[in-house]
């Protein structure tokens, strides 16, 4: 059981992020929470690709004998962090159009925003 404790973990952060969305009516709140769940869903994969016992895959063994038997896959830990620049982008994408319903309507409150596309319609 506590071998599976970081797996459950990473699923009570993105729990978290799905409430936080799911809950909050302010836009700046909703990314902050797709932020904890984006952040938990990069832990759960980092969690998955964790070799015990395992070594770097950088290998400069003179005799292939004395090389590690079992090597780590880089490649899950790199795709994470391509998934953390796209979400950082997302996220000052998001930034950005926040601001701009703030300049322009005066309000980032979700129930605002639709009471102000009611009255316009």
């Amino acid at each position: 059981m506590i071998e599976h404790l970081p797996y459950f973990l990473c699923f009570a952060v993105i729990l978290v992020g799905v409430y936080g969305v799911a809950v909050n009516g302010n836009y700046l709140k909703k990314l902050i929470s797709l932020g904890i769940m984006q952040s938990g869903v990069i832990m759960f994969f980092l969690a998955l690709a964790k070799v015990q016992g395992g070594y770097a895959p950088i290998l400069d063994c003179a005799d292939i004998n004395h090389c590690p038997k079992l090597v780590a896959n880089p490649l899950p830990h790199v795709l994470m962090l391509t998934a953390i620049v796209v979400g950082v982008a997302t996220l000052a994408v998001g930034l950005a159009l926040v601001i701009k319903l703030k300049r322009s309507l005066g309000s980032i409150e979700e129930s605002k925003l639709l009471n102000i596309a009611e009255d316009g319609k």
